[in-house]
């Protein structure tokens, strides 16, 4: 496998003219380390954020042993991937043939519900051949709170509410030989706060059950860095979330876990595209709303760009630009603003970077558009939460890069 120093030799070899996604392994590696050393307690790869089995491999490889997966593709993925890994099935609504599977097949033991149905679906799903119920059941409640301090919400859909949870908490303990509470405060949460406010909510919730709790999960949300978005280091997210969890109502020798997925990815990859053509300050370029810059169109997610070098002196003068995506509708666009030399043109190449997150598990082929060739590359991501430029606690904060 040829690897590449950067995006502008890859660029300049390849000439491409359809998208072209670089692999960095060494920050997923670091990535790993770091929430693996870093984080006081065990920290599962969310990998809906980013399925790829190489990377999963480099991320176990690297200290990350449990994975929460949300469907039985997931599942099933990761168990022929990583035959040792442990598998959390962390949807609290899930088929009763996916548990059934997951549990003889697969050896998932943990399981996440948010109702007293998924509850008595989980038990009898697991119940064996002879008629006996399953002993070993890990199942986690799911409490609702809030997302107001993230940039993605994820209050709506999951989770039961504080008012509720007591007697689900109850019924759960009845059937589970470890019982966990889990919560999720959206995706990249830009404050610590925004986990002391839900543990805050799991206190009351489990004080209201008085029953014994054998674990703590705080879901994912850790932030990555953005344009505009430039979240304190996470070493105050961890030390604030051990505080609150050493604080909390629980057995003596409760476990805490995390699920990081954009944490653990973002950094992985990012994308060369081609302008097709520029019209004023908008380009016209070859992924877009159907493709990895998904987040870009529907959530209006300004990824970092650069254009690539071509041997020619470009403009110091930078512009704000818009980028429409290859497809034929009007819904492939992404308003940005994106920041590029004034005098970018068609048939430039410009990087995308921190796609490792998302990008690569939202492409499709519509309008027959969405292959894309993956290279490796050496350099640096064009962000990082892991290198210690952006924290002056640079001895707190850096994982080696190999």
């Amino acid at each position: 496998m040829h690897i590449y120093p950067d995006a502008s030799v890859v660029a300049g070899a390849l000439a491409p003219d359809e998208p072209v996604i670089l692999d960095r392994p060494h920050a997923a590696a670091r990535a790993a380390r770091f929430f693996s050393t870093k984080f006081p307690g065990k920290s599962l790869y969310a990998v809906k954020a980013n399925p790829s089995p190489d990377l999963i491999r480099i991320l176990f490889d690297n200290g990350i042993t449990h994975y929460d997966v949300a469907s039985i593709a997931e599942v099933r993925m990761v168990r022929a991937t990583l035959p040792t890994a442990t598998l959390c099935f962390m949807h609290p609504v899930k088929t009763a043939s996916a548990i059934r599977e997951a549990y003889f097949e697969h050896g998932v033991r943990t399981f996440s519900l948010d109702s007293i149905e998924e509850v008595e679906k989980i038990v009898e799903a697991t119940v064996d051949a002879e008629g006996n119920r399953a002993r070993d059941l890990r199942l986690c409640v799911r409490l609702r709170v809030s997302s107001e301090y993230s940039e993605l919400s994820l209050a709506s859909k999951f989770g039961i509410d504080l008012a509720d949870a007591g007697e689900l908490l109850q019924a759960t303990r009845q059937v589970a030989d470890w019982l966990g509470v889990c919560f999720h405060v959206g995706s990249q949460a830009m404050t610590p706060f925004a986990y002391v406010q839900a543990l805050e909510r799991v206190r009351a919730a489990i004080a209201h059950a008085g029953v014994v709790i054998d674990m703590i999960d705080v879901g994912g949300g850790f932030p990555s860095s953005y344009p505009g978005m430039e979240p304190p280091p996470l070493e105050d997210y961890f030390t604030i979330i051990h505080r609150h969890f050493e604080a909390l109502p629980i057995a003596y020798n409760a476990e805490l876990w995390c699920e990081p997925g954009r944490a653990l990815s973002a950094e992985y990859n990012s994308l060369i595209v081609k302008v097709e053509k520029r019209r004023g300050d908008e380009l016209y370029i070859n992924d877009g709303a159907y493709g990895a810059l998904y987040d870009a169109a529907h959530v209006a997610w300004r990824f970092p760009v650069k254009c690539l070098p071509k041997g020619t002196e470009r403009s110091s003068d930078m512009q704000e630009f818009s980028f429409y995506g290859p497809t034929c509708d009007d819904a492939d666009f992404m308003e940005g603003p994106f920041l590029l030399p004034a005098d970018i043109k068609a048939g430039d190449w410009i990087e995308v970077g921190m796609l490792g997150a998302y990008g690569a598990a939202m492409k499709t082929a519509f309008n027959g558009f969405g292959s894309a060739e993956a290279v490796t590359v050496e350099d640096e991501p064009m962000a990082s939460l892991y290198t210690g430029r952006k924290d002056p606690r640079v001895s707190d904060n850096v994982v080696s890069l190999r």
